[in-house]
């Protein structure tokens, strides 16, 4: 794949890029090179976002927009939004840039259906608010069409939501940058998520699995009510299971060159999608990424279909667990209190010598 500073291979990237290639994308090299089964690709660094914005005076423009904004006018804010986006979209590329990311989508493969991803440096903002920084358009094919890919991934951190937030929080909006993701389409047969803990409880002696047929997003945004496995993580034992309706499924398709939702059929809505052997593959694969990290983790991974088994599974993302995991462990309570309550203690607890 060819290098640049405005492209990175996924196996190029470790944590340290995390400036240059945003949270996802280096959340990708970082599992490649540990080894772990991730689908080619690259990062468009914030290089090149940067360039981009220097480029035909459209930094200028988009200051001067922002100059006029009051976020107490959502209307005016909402024009603002629009304004820069159309702006972004319609900026002819600096030659070096566009012709870097070409040449590493060229190298994937000839037209290769792929993911573009945004992949946002903002790890301190709130998801909510920063919504467009998560926007990821699925079978995508041809150079010409990543390219306006990567456009609308850049525009979309100029929302009406992520003005309205850094204006209020006084980020300056030209700090934030944004890379983006570009990353072979996976094939999915059947995807999701797992969690190296228990969402509900936050139990860490469970790994809780989430998937459906096709693609993962279905699950991610709750249109159908997936399959769920808790896993035992030590001994790695199915304790619990319920297998849902899955009415509909996200699939690639080719003809149309675009990720497409169909109904599944009816003698597969109510099958489990995952065999006994897979869910705990997924388990196992959602352990070794905690144990890399040092934290819990939420993995989003699939079933290649186009793969043999037993190197079907691969990992797509995986972030830290955000809830449970940053919650101030408790101090375990004394035995007894001060003053009466230990006197009381003392004389109910068993272990307690009586004097004769």
């Amino acid at each position: 794949m060819s290098h640049s500073i405005y492209t990175l291979p996924f196996a190029d990237i470790n944590h340290d890029d995390f400036a240059r290639v945003g949270g996802k994308c280096a959340s990708l090299g970082t599992m490649t090179q540990a080894g772990v089964a991730v689908p080619q690709g690259f990062a468009v660094t914030t290089d090149a976002y940067v360039a981009m914005l220097n480029s035909g005076g459209l930094l200028g423009d988009i200051k001067l927009i922002l100059d006029d904004v009051n976020v107490e006018d959502h209307d005016g804010t909402e024009q603002a939004a629009q304004a820069i986006a159309t702006k972004i979209r319609s900026v002819q590329l600096p030659g070096d840039v566009e012709q870097a990311i070409r040449d590493a989508y060229e190298g994937m493969g000839e037209d290769l259906p792929v993911a573009v991803r945004s992949s946002a440096t903002a790890e301190d903002l709130p998801d909510a608010s920063f919504a467009g920084q998560q926007d990821t358009y699925l079978w995508v094919r041809g150079a010409d069409n990543v390219l306006a890919k990567i456009q609308d991934c850049w525009a979309s951190l100029f929302t009406a939501r992520a003005i309205a937030y850094r204006e209020k929080n006084n980020i300056p909006h030209i700090d934030v940058l944004m890379s983006v993701g570009v990353q072979k389409m996976v094939n999915a047969r059947a995807a999701g998520v797992a969690m190296t803990l228990d969402p509900a409880n936050g139990d860490r002696t469970r790994i809780v699995i989430d998937s459906s047929w096709g693609l993962g997003e279905t699950v991610v945004s709750g249109t159908v009510t997936p399959d769920n496995f808790v896993v035992e993580k030590v001994l790695q034992e199915i304790i619990d299971r319920t297998i849902s309706d899955k009415h509909v499924e996200l699939v690639g398709d080719s003809q149309k060159g675009e990720a497409v939702e169909r109904a599944v059929e009816e003698d597969r809505r109510t099958v489990p999608s995952l065999s006994d052997a897979e869910v705990l593959s997924v388990a196992l694969l959602a352990k070794q990424l905690e144990r890399q990290y040092k934290t819990p983790q939420d993995v989003e991974w699939a079933f290649d279909a186009d793969l043999p088994d037993g190197e079907n599974l691969v990992a797509l993302q995986s972030r830290p667990e955000t809830v449970w995991s940053q919650k101030k462990v408790e101090k375990p309570k004394t035995a007894y209190a001060t003053g009466m309550n230990s006197i009381v203690g003392t004389l109910t607890n068993p272990y307690v010598s009586k004097k004769s």
